[in-house]
């Protein structure tokens, strides 16, 4: 159908003739194939799959892969096979990582096409026939049942008590009742265009005829494909930060380590030694184990986030978190309970009991192990009754019910008949206050009060009475539904869940603004967003669909600032709205569970989908699943994120300080007339055993204390900020001060193992300084003492096996010559550690001092 005709706004009659079919015979086979051939078959669009060789070079683009595989076949030039089989190893696993994330991503696109059903039922040439649901076109008379699929768009032309599950489309978990009537002229969110069956969803009762408006990429699953596949995928701010460092880095470390071949060569030094030092220099430079770290890091954060019922599906996403400045939340079971509860009520003269009897009795909902079965709205009526007192199964026995009028929406009632024990009849009317209200003669200040209830947010319902005869079962309902007794009114709303309140003031304290999503109506979005705490009650504060649509980018932009609830929204408004926020600078986690929040979920900086209640294609396009579907696991991930993030820091502490000392050591050695204070071989040792399980151990490391009791991080933030270069120049400074100390203290005592007593002791104050270091930056803020040395046992354990190996290279003689060193006495032991108790202690008056300000 023209896309410039909207067939929700016209007659069914009217959109089959502009369709050139008739209803009741159905197109032509003829007809039917050479729309077929027109329009193409009935499947989503398919992206044409990229060539393998591309997707295996992709990661090896990256500016710090490049340097590390340098670092590799420098390494097996000078001989550490070691360190060129971890880098080899890290920068396949990378790659293996990426590869895999794409892969998953396009298994987002593949999971829309199992929403489509195999075989669609048609009328054609006045014959009901199955055919494939790929062969449907435009014009198409197709015949729907409880159970069936929607396999195309369709504008309903017939609806005998039709609802549809439309949550795999809109998210909303209630059904929908279908109508034949077409709209009033103006906008209309998808959810509102109640004579539209959607490619996809699912009819749960009754049975419709619809013609075939829209097909394949053209349906509103299409468009959702469409936007799902151009989402673009941004990089995590973690990878934007390793990238800026590590090339920032990779051209610090090369100057400085031609500066120091140069100075060495000034110095007289063999060009041939000078030359491996400064490469092995380089290789020690680049903390090529950094790599490794975060991903042990993240993937520790994975199984963390697990037992507290989030799973992870893209690694880098677990930092991201504790970036997030906005999470922008479904409503419908993140925020809320996702079952419906009565509010409040109101009884008319006759009481509470009669209401609630009535709301027992004109029901359609079941008692089910466990509870009931039925419409949401009115199991939660049953309940409410029960809890009143009232056994349900008890109550409708001693009055049966033996004739109904259905709902429907044009009524927007439903009546039914009920035989009392005195064999007298009575009938019940259950609906919308506006459409039952005025056939009740006295209904006092019902009117008023409903009114007031729904703009809180309830779905108010009203309900009466009268006294009926046999020959009224013959009455159309519109006969029978007159000089109504006004029983009460019932006001029901999802709940929020308890500890969503508490989730939205740790976000609050934590500087995240919760933002709350909906397909839900405006008035019932802004009083759950209020009753959390997300919304203020401040003018302009909810945004709808319709007000969205009207609105350019810049505006939305705007908008976003302040917006704290965005009703009625369709897929590509929840697309903008994430990419609006991200435009202000802001780090987005998104929520959502149903097929139109995959392009969201996909294009937020963090995509959450819902493990219970969600759609593959939701959890397909997410970085992260909720497996209880619970807003306050995703504070309590944020609180992870937060703390593997403070984690990586204190690894890029650790290692730029330790290399920073021996920079420092080998290139102020030269300028004060000292002889070359390490060796290729010690520069490498040192850079294998206090980068490797020292550094991976402080994955182990707990959070701070006040973690969520501070701003995020500003997206553009450097992994260096907040002193942390200056803290490794001027500690690295110190490490190498106490080093060139000692060996300009050992060379004035002379001797004849002076120089390779000197050398031995320069690495081995080195490595203790390193461990030294790394016991005191444990956090930027707290004392070691404070914390305690058994509150991270496996780093402990690794500072002692560092140790360990240090002295095995000292003293073991069969490790002697080949790391050329000499074995130390006691006094020079003591010196070496007397080296790393001043780098502790400046560390600790660093710490204090942070503390004081």
């Amino acid at each position: 159908m023209s896309p410039h005709v909207a067939p929700h706004l016209h007659a069914a009659e009217h959109v089959a003739v502009h369709l050139g079919v008739q209803p009741a015979q159905g197109l032509p086979e003829a007809e039917a194939a050479s729309r077929l051939a027109q329009h193409g078959p009935n499947r989503l669009p398919e992206p044409p799959p990229r060539p393998w060789l591309l997707r295996l070079l992709d990661p090896f683009r990256d500016f710090m892969v490049l340097v590390l595989l340098a670092a590799a076949v420098i390494s097996g030039f000078v001989g550490d096979l070691a360190d060129t089989l971890v880098i080899a190893v890290i920068v396949l696993l990378n790659a293996a990582i990426g590869l895999w994330q794409e892969w998953r991503a396009e298994q987002a696109l593949l999971s829309l096409a199992k929403l489509t059903p195999s075989h669609a039922r048609v009328r054609r040439e006045g014959q009901q026939r199955s055919v494939p649901a790929e062969h449907l076109v435009p014009g198409d008379v197709v015949l729907l049942d409880a159970g069936d699929q929607v396999p195309a768009d369709l504008r309903l032309a017939i609806v005998a008590r039709l609802r549809v599950d439309e949550s795999a489309l809109t998210g909303e978990s209630a059904t929908v009742e279908k109508t034949e009537a077409h709209l009033e002229a103006g906008e209309h969110a998808v959810a509102d265009r109640r004579n539209m069956a959607w490619k996809g969803t699912l009819v749960t009762h009754g049975r419709a005829e619809g013609l075939v408006v829209a097909t394949g990429g053209g349906t509103e699953l299409g468009r959702i494909a469409a936007l799902l596949g151009s989402a673009p995928v941004r990089a995590t701010p973690l990878q934007q930060r390793l990238a800026v460092f590590g090339r920032q880095l990779s051209i610090a470390a090369i100057a400085i380590c031609m500066a120091v071949f140069v100075l060495g060569l000034v110095r007289g030094e063999p060009p041939l030694l000078m030359a491996l030092t400064a490469i092995s220099l380089a290789v020690a430079a680049i903390p090529e184990a950094l790599p490794a770290v975060v991903s042990v890091l993240l993937a520790l954060g994975a199984r963390r986030l697990a037992a507290v019922q989030a799973l992870v599906r893209r690694l880098p996403s677990v930092e991201t978190l504790g970036s997030v400045t906005v999470i922008a939340s479904d409503k419908t079971g993140t925020l809320t309970l996702n079952r419906m509860a009565v509010r409040e009520h109101h009884a008319g003269p006759a009481g509470d009991a009669a209401l609630w009897r009535a709301l027992l009795l004109c029901n359609d909902a079941a008692p089910a192990e466990g509870g009931f079965s039925g419409d949401p709205t009115e199991t939660a009526l049953l309940v409410a009754a029960r809890d009143a007192g009232l056994d349900v199964a008890a109550v409708r026995a001693a009055a049966p019910r033996v004739h109904e009028w259905p709902f429907d929406a044009a009524r927007k009632r439903m009546t039914t008949l009920h035989a009392e024990v005195d064999g007298t009849l009575t009938g019940l009317v259950k609906g919308a206050p506006e459409s039952v209200l005025p056939r009740c003669p006295a209904p006092g200040d019902a009117e008023a009060l409903a009114q007031r209830w729904a703009a809180q947010g309830l779905r108010v319902l009203a309900v009466a009475r009268r006294a009926a005869g046999p020959a009224d079962r013959a009455l159309e309902a519109d006969g029978f539904e007159q000089g109504l007794e006004l029983l009460g009114l019932v006001g029901l709303i999802d709940p929020p869940r308890p500890e969503a309140r508490l989730a939205v003031a740790e976000c609050r304290s934590a500087g995240i603004r919760p933002v709350m999503i909906t397909g839900d109506h405006p008035a019932t979005g802004a009083a759950i967003a209020r009753d959390l705490g997300i919304a203020s009650g401040a003018p302009g504060e909810v945004l709808t669909g319709a007000e969205l649509g009207r609105l350019d980018t810049p505006a939305l932009a705007a908008a976003a600032a302040h917006t704290a609830v965005y009703a009625r929204v369709d897929p590509a408004q929840k697309l903008a709205i994430v990419q609006a926020l991200q435009a202000r600078g802001e780090v987005v986690a998104m929520t959502g569970d149903g097929v139109n929040d995959a392009p969201a979920l996909k294009s937020a900086d963090i995509g959450v989908a819902m493990g219970r209640g969600g759609t593959d294609v939701a959890r397909e396009a997410a970085s992260l699943v909720l497996l209880d579907d619970n807003f306050s696991t995703i504070v309590a991930a944020v609180r992870e994120g937060r703390r593997i993030f403070d984690n990586i820091r204190k690894f890029v502490r650790y290692a730029l300080t330790g290399n920073s000392g021996e920079i420092w050591v080998l290139f102020a050695a030269p300028l004060l007339g000292l002889p070359l204070p390490l060796l290729p071989i010690h520069i490498l040792w040192i850079n294998l055993v206090t980068d490797g399980l020292p550094g991976l151990a402080l994955a182990a490391e707990p959070a701070e204390r006040g973690v969520m009791q501070r701003p995020p991080r500003p997206p553009g933030e450097s992994v260096l900020a907040h002193g942390l270069w200056q803290h490794a120049l001027v500690i690295g400074a110190l490490m190498g001060a106490g080093c060139l100390g000692l060996q300009a203290w050992v060379l004035a005592q002379g001797g004849a193992q002076a120089a390779a007593q000197a050398q031995t002791m320069v690495f081995t104050a080195l490595t203790f300084a390193q461990m030294a270091h790394l016991l005191a930056i444990r956090s930027e803020r707290e004392s070691l003492f404070t914390q305690g040395l058994l509150s991270n046992r496996p780093l402990l354990g690794a500072v002692a096996l560092t140790l360990a190996l240090q002295l095995a290279v000292v003293y073991l003689p069969v490790l002697q010559p080949v790391f050329r060193t000499v074995a130390l006495g006691a006094g020079d032991l003591a010196s070496c550690a007397g080296v790393a108790l001043v780098v502790f202690v400046a560390v600790e008056a660093e710490k204090a001092w942070r503390r004081r300000r």
